[in-house]
């Protein structure tokens, strides 16, 4: 047995198809399953159970396969190791990102990491938490920036900040024209969530739980309407439609200039957004906010990588959010 066959009937159980498994690896679907038909005749025991329209693992199949995956990380861990010895930070590392999270903290921590460890470029992804938890557990990432709450799946967790929401609202509503707004006051409103997978908004109805019963019947589209990105949503709330929660990251600049620099720079090409369309409102009273946390599999060896992320995270500018130690 070898550990190219082990890795080709961990690709081809998580992906329950042997053609994209063997996509998956980079080789022909041939080769992957002579490989795959090799092994089970040297462990005389049958894996995958090959129907017309899918593939599914044995029971006996499993159990391999998990010990087999354990074996794929420990080799990585022992080529880690040995890089280790002679820079810990040399390599990349393989980092995953919710949605709502990397379009506002990404192009900082890039630009740390370029300055204090070009010799560990990022492999950025972007994902829901529950792909990226997965991918997290099946090797496929080293480390993931998250938002709590996720189901506990025994990976080691080191909070990074604690971020709170504001709402954002038409410029001409009439909201617009406080310095602030309640919890309870953006529970009359047409509110626009982020669609199903985004924890984001789980978020929300945490906020305001009354519009979860919208997004299951028809007759929702009066009071909640969904969009695919948490831009998407501001557009939407630029246009008028509604209202919505933003992350304090995810609230431009412009939007805390006084009100003569806001104007200039809603003329200029390169503001991001008009000011004008969108008004900002911080909560009184209880604030809703996020904790932010970096998560990695305990058994990753490579604790300078984590660490030296962690301070790349803390060296990014990240205004209006609380950090963590």
């Amino acid at each position: 047995m070898t550990l190219t066959e082990l890795k080709y009937i961990v690709a081809v159980a998580r992906e329950k198809h042997f053609g994209k498994g063997a996509d998956a690896c980079h080789v022909s679907q041939p080769t992957l399953s002579v490989a795959i038909k090799k092994l089970e005749e040297e462990l005389q025991v049958k894996l995958f159970e090959r129907n017309a329209n899918e593939i599914t693992v044995t029971p006996l199949g499993e159990e391999i396969i998990r010990q087999a995956q354990s074996v794929l990380e420990q080799a990585d861990s022992i080529r880690e190791i040995a890089k280790r010895g002679k820079d810990p930070l040399a390599g990349a590392l393989r980092l995953g990102v919710i949605y709502t999270i990397g379009p506002y903290l990404l192009p900082d921590l890039v630009r740390q990491t370029i300055a204090t460890m070009p010799q560990m470029p990022l492999m950025l992804q972007e994902n829901f938490t529950v792909k990226l938890l997965e991918e997290l557990r099946n090797g496929e990432i080293d480390c993931a920036i998250l938002a709590e709450p996720f189901p506990d799946t025994n990976l080691a967790i080191a909070p990074l900040y604690d971020e709170p929401f504001m709402a954002a609202v038409p410029s001409a509503h009439p909201l617009a024209e406080r310095a602030s707004i309640t919890a309870e006051e953006i529970k009359k409103e047409t509110m626009l969530l982020l669609g199903n997978g985004h924890c984001f908004r789980d978020h929300v109805l945490e906020v305001c739980p009354e519009f979860a019963r919208f997004s299951s019947n028809s007759d929702g589209i009066r009071k909640s309407f969904e969009g695919s990105s948490l831009e998407t949503i501001k557009h939407m709330v630029a246009a008028g439609m509604g209202i919505t929660l933003v992350p304090r990251l995810g609230v431009p600049k412009e939007a805390f200039a006084p009100n003569g620099d806001a104007k200039k720079r809603g003329r200029s090409k390169a503001a991001a957004e008009p000011p004008s369309f969108i008004k900002y409102l911080p909560f009184t009273g209880h604030i809703p906010s996020r904790r932010v946390v970096l998560a990695w599999r305990r058994s990753f060896t490579r604790y300078e990588a984590i660490a030296a992320l962690r301070n790349a995270i803390y060296a990014c500018e990240l205004p209006g959010v609380t950090r963590l130690s």
